[in-house]
């Protein structure tokens, strides 16, 4: 990833970026040497230094960041904090209902426990525990969620609440939702005030931050160095937190696909979306395969995000990734299609990013060569927000080797491809995908 011009950023970053008075990050000049290095300074980089220190106060830890810290997904996604309930079919398949259970309320604790450390550290990122909605805008997509709900309450469970079409347009505003289950415990943010208000704290705790620093080669000397353009850390732990850029390590690549979501931006239209009953921050997302998620925003927007766009190859994530949306005039009749009251509202914005979507929707959590100083996550699939938190307590329980049950956690680390005591099927190999 190299740094993307500001003329090419989202609406979230363009806006954390113009109301920011921030230390500055330069980018890494020389070698400098530190107890963990981490790569990437997005939500996953971010949390994980956090919490290393919040454990080990004593840590001198460094995050190269290639653009800035949430120019990557962090600062491009549509916001949603949302739980793992939806995936506690692949949970309970993979980990057994005990594990799958206690990951999936983990998930859902994480959270609350993100809107009060934004409360606690006074991080402006339009927190909004307003809930998610499943729905179906088409006969074909009613009922989708049933297993889901199915599973969670034979574990005891029920994160989900049925809702008819009346409920669902009072809700939504939109007259072409059908039916749906509406999950409680989820919220809303504008994602790159969050990335960037991690970014603040963990400057204040003293992690050595380094912008504009895209790592060029990682050494698996030990201890292990990562270099960039300018410098390079030598680190006794170097944890690889870079989203869709970790497919350009061979061994990984196979473990995910790299597809683009694209998301658009309404002008401001407060008072329209106040008559169709939009005034919360509800997250609302289809059953589609190729999802549409969508919500209003602070400022009386929708933004309107749709999956499934453009594939990487050989896994370089390039600047078709970045800027604005090749898709823009699709997602926008989509938006018009679920709101045909809006059809005369014009777009603004729009952009796209790289999602690292695995097979099972779930991050792999492991270590390069299976060393304890070279550790990875990703994988998070457009589901990051809320989950970045809970990894960040398995990778820093994991790289300090604490008895716990968050290093004790078995996501699996690659897909059975790769590692073949795991449950999960890998990707095939380019150009079959």
């Amino acid at each position: 990833m190299t740094p993307v011009p500001p003329e090419r950023r989202s609406l979230w970053l363009e806006e954390a970026l113009a109301l920011s008075n921030e230390e500055s990050c330069p980018p890494l000049q020389g070698e400098v040497r530190a107890d963990v290095c981490i790569v990437g300074g997005g939500y996953a980089g971010l949390w994980t230094a956090l919490r290393l220190l919040e454990l080990e106060p004593s840590l001198e830890v460094a995050i190269v960041e290639a653009d800035v810290c949430g120019g990557g997904a962090s600062g491009r996604n549509g916001g949603f904090v949302l739980s793992w309930w939806a995936k506690i079919g692949t949970l309970v398949k993979l980990l057994g209902p005990e594990e799958g259970r206690r990951l999936a309320s983990a998930s859902a604790d994480s959270v609350g426990e993100i809107g009060r450390f934004c409360e606690a550290h006074a991080i402006d990122a339009g927190y909004r525990a307003d809930g998610w909605l499943w729905s179906a805008t088409s006969p074909a997509q009613v009922g989708a969620w049933e297993e889901t709900v199915s599973a969670a309450e034979s574990l005891g469970e029920s994160p989900f609440r049925p809702l008819g079409r009346e409920e669902m347009e009072r809700l939504s505003g939109s007259p072409v939702q059908l039916a749906g289950v509406f999950e409680e415990t989820a919220a809303s943010v504008q994602p790159a005030l969050l990335a960037r208000g991690l970014r603040r704290v963990a400057l204040e705790h003293g992690v050595r931050i380094f912008e504009g620093s895209p790592m060029t080669a990682l050494e698996r000397s030990r201890p292990p160095r990562v270099r960039t353009p300018s410098g390079a850390v030598v680190a006794d732990t170097v944890i690889l937190a870079m989203n869709a850029w970790i497919a350009q390590f061979r061994e990984l690549r196979r473990s995910l696909v790299v597809i683009a979501s694209d998301m658009v931006a309404t002008e401001p239209i407060p008072e329209r979306l106040m008559e169709l009953g939009l005034a919360s921050g509800l997250c609302v997302s289809d059953a589609r395969l190729l999802v549409n998620y969508y919500r209003r925003t602070d400022d009386g927007r929708i933004a309107w995000g749709k999956g499934g766009g453009g594939l990487a190859f050989g896994g370089r994530v390039g600047t078709r990734f970045d800027g604005s949306s090749p898709r823009a005039k699709a997602v926008a009749a989509d938006l018009r299609r679920i709101y045909p009251q809006l059809g005369d509202t014009r777009i603004t914005h729009s952009w796209t990013g790289p999602i690292d979507r695995t097979p099972t929707a779930l991050p792999y959590i492991g270590r390069l060569e299976g060393r304890d100083d070279l550790h990875y996550v990703y994988g998070f699939s457009g589901n990051g927000v809320g989950p970045a938190h809970l990894t960040a307590r398995i990778v820093a329980s994991r790289v300090l080797r604490r008895d716990d049950e968050w290093a004790a956690t078995r996501l699996p680390e690659r897909p059975s491809g790769l590692f073949p005591r795991s449950k999960v099927g890998a990707f095939p190999p380019e150009p079959f995908r």
